[in-house]
């Protein structure tokens, strides 16, 4: 396990477009992708940095290649980390890139001290946060090609948070099988099994509208599900548009645009 996260407080404001206040005491640090910042107090110095910066005695080398990984989920190589640098209170504030929902996860609380996110779905976290990146190698995500089965892990022992579009579902299985729309997965333990699988016959392929492929979550463990992906959000504000045939969801980004 990398060094204890910073114990950092928090609200979530908002109803349907949420985004979530950071307090921050002094020389508290959080994480988080860059672009994500609303609003902070004058206290807060950030800089950008390679990295996470969970493990602090890393070399450059190192460094370079756990923040290059993230290249695969179309991320950036930086992350920006907000620090409190004066007395007293700070107050530091996130949102996505596009209306919907904010889920708190306290990672010491899950399988592993880990939970699984969609390759867009991280929003901070408390510094000493590990953000890395995943591979599904099952055969039936791996046939997929292109990101169907790149996914972001988040590991360590304190708060991080994601982002979600439209309302958040959280279920939690009891050695029981989920299927779900792939870009309505936002995030779930490891101690799930995750795939994704073709879905149906030719003729709901072609004319059901349902997709071609869902995904599938087995075993017991905590998966939270969002109601409004990007893509369909695409689809209902722009239906004439060349994004309106969007399809691949979160999960599978553009295999099925090519």
């Amino acid at each position: 396990m990398h060094s204890q996260s910073h114990e950092v407080d928090y609200k979530i404001l908002g109803d349907g477009v949420q985004l979530v206040e950071i307090e921050l005491d002094p020389q508290e640090t959080v994480i988080a992708e860059a672009g994500a910042m609303v609003y902070m107090d004058d206290s807060i110095q950030f800089d950008t940095k390679m990295g996470d910066g969970s493990n602090p005695n890393e070399g450059f080398l190192g460094k370079l290649m756990s923040a290059g990984s993230r290249i695969f989920t179309g991320e950036s190589l930086f992350m920006t980390h907000f620090t409190h640098q004066g007395q007293g209170k700070a107050h530091v504030a996130f949102a996505g890139p596009y209306p919907g929902t904010v889920i708190a996860l306290d990672l010491k609380n899950h399988y592993n001290n880990e939970v699984i996110v969609q390759k867009d779905g991280f929003l901070c976290a408390a510094m000493g946060t590990k953000v890395s990146i995943t591979l599904n190698r099952k055969i039936g995500s791996g046939l997929l090609g292109g990101e169907g089965f790149i996914m972001q892990k988040l590991q360590g022992n304190g708060k991080a948070f994601v982002h979600a579009g439209g309302t958040v579902i959280e279920k939690e299985l009891n050695n029981e099988t989920l299927r779900v729309d792939t870009g309505c997965v936002v995030a779930y333990e490891s101690s799930l099994d995750f795939d994704i699988q073709t879905s149906g016959g030719i003729k709901s392929m072609l004319f059901g509208g349902e997709g071609i492929f869902l995904a599938t979550l087995k075993g017991t463990g905590k998966v939270w599900l969002q109601s409004m992906p990007i893509r369909k959000l695409i689809q209902a504000i722009a239906p004439y548009s060349k994004n309106s045939r969007k399809e691949g969801g979160s999960l599978l980004g553009e295999f099925l645009e090519r």
